[in-house]
C-alpha cells in the first residue's frame, strides 16, 4: 500500500538520489545546466523549514516518490500578497503511471491551503511534455514562456 508523508532527515540519503535522477532527466531539456554534478536543493534545511513542505510516498517503507511546496512572497504587482511554488517532483520509473504524482500534488494542495494560499505556481520545461501532462491533470494550465538565447 502506497503512503504518503512528510519527510524527514532519515529519507535524506534516498531524496539526494530522487535529486540527481531528476536532475539526470532534464538535462536532455536544458544545454545550459553544467555536466558535472549540480544540486537544485538544499534538501535538507527543506525538511526542516517551517514554510516547506516536501512529502513522500512510500510503498513497504521504500522510498518511491517526492514533491515539494515551499510558500513565497509574489512580486508588489500581483492581486494575492503569497504564493506556493511546487517543484521537486519525482517518481522513481517503475512506478510511474500509477497516479503517485497526483497523490502527492493533492497533499501539496492540502498543505497550501491549509496555510490560506490558493495561488500555485511551477516551473517546467517547454519540451517535458511527460511532465506538462502530469501537472495538467491536476489544474495546472500553461500561462507563461520563458525564453532565452546565447549571444
Amino acid at each position: 500500500m502506497i503512503q504518503i508523508r512528510e519527510a524527514t532527515l532519515n529519507d535524506l540519503p534516498v531524496l539526494l538520489e530522487f535529486e540527481q535522477a531528476l536532475i539526470k532527466a532534464e538535462r536532455p531539456f536544458d544545454a545550459t545546466l553544467k555536466d558535472e554534478d549540480i544540486v537544485y536543493y538544499n534538501i535538507k534545511n527543506m525538511i526542516l523549514a517551517t514554510d516547506v513542505c516536501i512529502l513522500v510516498a512510500t510503498e513497504n517503507k521504500k522510498l518511491i516518490a517526492s514533491g515539494y511546496a515551499s510558500i513565497h512572497q509574489p512580486k508588489v504587482y500581483f492581486k494575492f500578497s503569497v504564493l506556493a511554488y511546487v517543484g521537486f517532483m519525482y517518481v522513481i520509473p517503475e512506478k510511474r503511471g500509477k497516479g503517485i504524482n497526483k497523490r502527492i500534488m493533492d497533499s501539496l494542495f492540502d498543505w497550501i491551503r491549509s496555510r490560506g494560499i490558493n495561488e500555485v505556481r511551477l516551473d517546467v520545461y517547454t519540451e517535458n511534455s511527460q511532465a506538462i501532462k502530469a501537472y495538467e491533470k491536476v489544474g495546472f494550465q500553461k500561462h507563461l514562456i520563458k525564453m532565452r538565447t546565447t549571444i
